[in-house]
């Protein structure tokens, strides 16, 4: 969650004024937070609240269906509790009717915003068909699309696979021959990549910006300079990115200077369950 909230700041002020190179400073008094860290972390609210309430063992338990339909639930209350706080942090036009709405319904989105927040569920998932499954609870409840649904998956695969250590090259090879075609270089469609929404033409994008990155740093700049939509881009491949690296010390706590008391308590939260889930792991 960290590597996403950490691309969406970085990006925020080259979302509308791209900037196609590397050497950008990475956080200025222009940057900010934007609905991708907000409702990344209202999932994790979320999630956090679901182990909670149904206390299952996240180690050896099994998700039932109630296990499901809580998550569910839950990440409809806190997208739209939490989210209704920040009416004006850059929500689509349909999202936005929703998070307002008295009676959420999924809307068929293949917008790219089901990528950029599903990074919590993964850290509660112990193998791929739960990495599948949980994705395709958060992520259905707005983006229903076929297309929403693949794009969140390539993500929470891709962070899975991370996290377990597999290589780059499996995962370029995973994502190939399942998701997306990524044969392709940044440095081939940079010029010419536009600004898009969707979930197929920004997360192939975004999880090549990580394959070809060095670090945690290089793999935010490298997602930055693609242009386009470059907050959620960022916050795409900082998701994975965070999994694959170590996120320095002086960017989080930069980052987390871009945050209110709402959202640092959640994050707080959520790296303690997190620390806690990978003790009992």
């Amino acid at each position: 969650m960290l590597g996403a909230i950490i691309g969406d700041i970085a990006g925020s002020r080259f979302e509308f004024d791209n900037y196609r190179k590397k050497d950008f400073e990475f956080f200025t008094d222009d940057c900010f937070v934007t609905d991708d860290s907000i409702i990344t972390l209202c999932l994790a609210k979320a999630v956090m609240e679901t182990v909670k309430t149904t206390k299952v063992n996240i180690t050896n338990g099994v998700y039932d269906e109630h296990f499901y339909n809580l998550l569910e639930d839950l990440s409809i209350k806190y997208m739209q509790k939490i989210g209704r706080n920040y009416p004006s942090c850059g929500y689509g036009g349909r999202f936005y009717e929703w998070i307002f709405s008295n009676n959420p319904k999924p809307y068929n989105s293949y917008g790219n915003g089901s990528a950029m927040r599903v990074s919590p569920v993964v850290y509660i998932a112990r193998n791929e068909g739960e990495v599948i499954k949980l994705s395709d609870t958060v992520t259905g409840i707005t983006h229903n699309h076929e297309e929403g649904l693949k794009g969140a998956q390539a993500t929470a695969l891709c962070i899975h696979m991370a996290l377990r250590k597999n290589t780059k090259e499996q995962m370029q090879k995973f994502i190939s021959s399942n998701y997306y075609n990524l044969n392709f270089t940044i440095d081939e469609i940079r010029s010419m990549y536009k600004f898009n929404e969707t979930c197929q033409d920004t997360v192939p994008q975004a999880i090549k910006a990580f394959l070809e990155s060095e670090s945690f740093e290089d793999a935010i700049r490298v997602a930055v300079s693609v242009g386009g939509d470059s907050d959620t881009l960022a916050a795409i491949t900082g998701s994975i990115a965070e999994a694959f690296y170590t996120v320095p010390a002086d960017i989080e706590t930069k980052a987390l200077s871009f945050l209110d008391s709402q959202m640092i308590s959640i994050y707080r939260e959520w790296e303690e369950f997190k620390k806690q889930h990978s003790q009992e792991a």
